[in-house]
C-alpha cells in the first residue's frame, strides 16, 4: 500500500490544468497518465502515483519540467490551501510564520482527519526574524511543490522572499535543506 495524498490536491491540479490548457485537457491528461477517469473530491485521499503520474504527463505534454510545473502549481493552490484552513493561521502571521506553523497546526489537522494522507514532515528552524530553513522529508520527492507554496504565501501577504536549496532530496540527498529569506521592500 503506497501513500495517498489529499483530494485537496487532486482538485486544484485539475483547474490548474483546464485554466493552463482548457476543458479538455484534464481528461485527455487522464489518459496520457494511465489514471482512470473519476471526480476526485476534497474529503477523500488518493494514490500518490496518480498525481506523480499526472503531473509526468503534463510535463510531457507541455515541454516544461515536473519541478518548474510543481512550483507553479504551489503557487496557484495557496488561495484554496488558505480558505480550507483559514481558522488555523492566526490573524498576525505572515508568510514565514505560517511556514514555521504549518507541520504543528496543518498536517497535523489532516493527519487526524485523513489518515491515509501523509503530508511532508517538515522541520522548521527559524534562524533569524526574517529567515527560515525547512527540513523537507518525503518519499514523494515533491520539494518543487514546496517551493512553489512558500512563493504563493508571499504573493498572498504581498511580501517578496528569497528561496535558496542547499541540499535537495532530487540530486540524491536524504532530505532537501530550503531556506526561505524574507527580502525588504
Amino acid at each position: 500500500m503506497g501513500t495517498e495524498m489529499h483530494g485537496i490536491i487532486f482538485l486544484e491540479l485539475q483547474k490548474y490544468v483546464v485554466g493552463m490548457l482548457g476543458n479538455d485537457a484534464w481528461n485527455q491528461l487522464m489518459n496520457k497518465a494511465g489514471v482512470k477517469q473519476k471526480i476526485y473530491l476534497c474529503s477523500e485521499v488518493y494514490p500518490d502515483q496518480e498525481i506523480l503520474a499526472l503531473v509526468a504527463a503534463l510535463s510531457k505534454s507541455t515541454g516544461e519540467s515536473a519541478p518548474a510545473l510543481l512550483e507553479d502549481f504551489g503557487k496557484f493552490i495557496v488561495p484554496a490551501l488558505f480558505k480550507m484552513y483559514r481558522v488555523l493561521i492566526k490573524p498576525e502571521w505572515k508568510t514565514l510564520d505560517v511556514i514555521e506553523h504549518a507541520e504543528e497546526t496543518i498536517h497535523k489537522v489532516v493527519r487526524i482527519k485523513n489518515p491515509g494522507a501523509l503530508p511532508p514532515a517538515l522541520k522548521c528552524t527559524r534562524t533569524g526574524p526574517g529567515e527560515i530553513v525547512i527540513n523537507y522529508k518525503s518519499p514523494r520527492r515533491l520539494c518543487s511543490l514546496a517551493k512553489g507554496i512558500a512563493q504563493g504565501l508571499a504573493a498572498h501577504f504581498n511580501e517578496r522572499i528569497s528561496i535558496n536549496e542547499k541540499t535537495c532530496m532530487l540530486k540524491n540527498a536524504d532530505s532537501c535543506s530550503i531556506s526561505i529569506k524574507l527580502e525588504k521592500h
